[in-house]
């Protein structure tokens, strides 16, 4: 397999033109891959047809909406129903994902090990829970501690995942910091192992970007940088040339919003 062995690095763009970005790289090299991608976002606004129409795309292949991968990261759906209602608090929060997670599991098989969420709330066996994000949000809280390292979340967990499956796709995302800059703003940064760019990247960005505003808000700060590290960027499912044209269609769309 021929392969984009050069960090490529994508930083100015907003959330869909920074996934653009990434599929063009693919499209305009020999490979199918990107080997690193590095991708840093500060603009953390979105095209509304640009992402309609990967979601159309996406649908045409009977695979999981932006919306669907982006909640496996954070439920940003169940988050802003609680606050409409106003029974929000965090606890409310990790409840109700808990007693719905058996349902998430279902609706779709890729989440039958988990979600990333649920790995950042309750990680570990299952006599021993470790809320690791409650941990990450005290921490920020409490400006007595300064000790960066424990603003961070595992999501690999050996016991579990290392298996001898021929094919395991969870978890794709290993890990999560969370760093408080020098200006007082939030910078979260995520490492990937591998990422699958047509089917996850988009919905994976977007689920970090809502998991560091949530932190953000409880914190009393605000989000200034995402970064993402991926060891390889993987174009699956569709062909260069459907790739190639998906890109054009985007690319009028943002110049008619222009």
């Amino acid at each position: 397999m021929s392969t984009s062995t050069s960090p490529f690095l994508i930083e100015n763009l907003n959330l869909s033109e920074t996934w653009m970005a990434a599929l063009r790289k693919i499209t305009d090299t020999g490979g199918s891959e990107i080997t690193p991608l590095v991708v840093t976002i500060t603009d953390f606004e979105e095209s509304k047809d640009v992402k309609n129409a990967l979601n159309d795309d996406l649908g045409k292949h009977k695979l999981p909406t932006i919306e669907t991968v982006s909640d496996t990261i954070f439920p940003q759906g169940i988050y802003e129903y609680l606050q409409y209602t106003n029974k929000y608090s965090r606890e409310e929060l990790y409840k109700v994902y808990r007693k719905n997670l058996p349902r998430y599991k279902k609706i779709d098989k890729s989440n039958a090990n988990g979600t990333y969420f649920e790995r950042m709330i309750a990680f570990g066996s299952k006599d021993e829970k470790v809320n690791q994000l409650e941990i990450i949000i005290s921490s920020l809280i409490d400006n007595t501690i300064k000790r960066r390292s424990k603003l961070q979340a595992a999501i690999f967990d050996p016991s579990k995942d290392h298996t001898n499956k021929p094919f395991q796709g969870f978890p794709c995302l290993q890990h999560v910091t969370f760093y408080k800059s020098e200006t007082g703003g939030l910078i979260l940064n995520s490492f990937y192992a591998i990422q699958y760019l047509y089917r996850r990247a988009y919905g994976n960005w977007l689920g970090l970007i809502n998991l560091g505003k949530f932190v953000a808000q409880e914190t009393g700060l605000e989000l200034e940088r995402f970064n993402c590290f991926i060891g390889v960027e993987h174009l699956d499912h569709i062909k260069k040339h459907e790739a190639r044209k998906l890109l054009t269609s985007m690319d009028e769309m943002i110049s008619i919003e222009v």
